[in-house]
């Protein structure tokens, strides 16, 4: 087997029409959090867990029609209320470790409302996946998320 490692450093960013309170309910409660980060309809759970506290850990499992399973793997290392999340995780396919990432997801005071900054530095292992899949899959996630955010502000009628 050839092995390799590939460093990348990814930010990706988003607005959103929301207090920091409302923008960090849905990273920090499984309800907010599972109004955007959804496994896809071709995806079977085989494992979830949440435990959103400092040294707590959230794992995603799932089984893929084509057969593949992947499996992410967080730890919670630094929480600040409505300002900073710091985690690490592993990112796992058919029990093939593919990534090892620290991430950093900071909530900003904005014009808008709320500024949300992804800083993820990661390494890839053994050439899978490629650092434009996270970026692509980081921006989708953060969209989604924002979305699911500025819905739920113009429910409340916030902001």
């Amino acid at each position: 087997m050839t092995y390799s490692t590939h460093f990348n450093t990814i930010v990706v960013e988003r607005e959103v029409a929301a207090p920091k309170a409302l923008a960090w309910f849905a990273f920090a409660t499984r309800e907010g959090k599972s109004a955007w980060f959804q496994p896809p309809a071709a995806w079977t759970v085989l494992e979830d867990q949440f435990d959103f506290r400092e040294g707590g850990v959230e794992r995603l499992k799932g089984l893929w029609e084509n057969g593949k399973v992947s499996d992410f793997q967080c730890r919670y290392h630094n929480i600040v209320p409505e300002s900073r999340i710091i985690y690490s995780y592993d990112m796992f396919v058919d029990e093939k470790r593919i990534s090892v990432s620290l991430a950093t997801i900071e909530f900003l005071p904005a014009p808008k409302g709320t500024l949300i900054r992804i800083t993820e530095q990661l390494v890839h292992v053994d050439g899978y996946p490629t650092p434009e899949d996270r970026i692509a899959g980081t921006q989708y996630l953060i969209e989604k998320a924002g979305d699911a955010i500025e819905a739920l502000a113009a429910r409340e009628g916030v902001l």
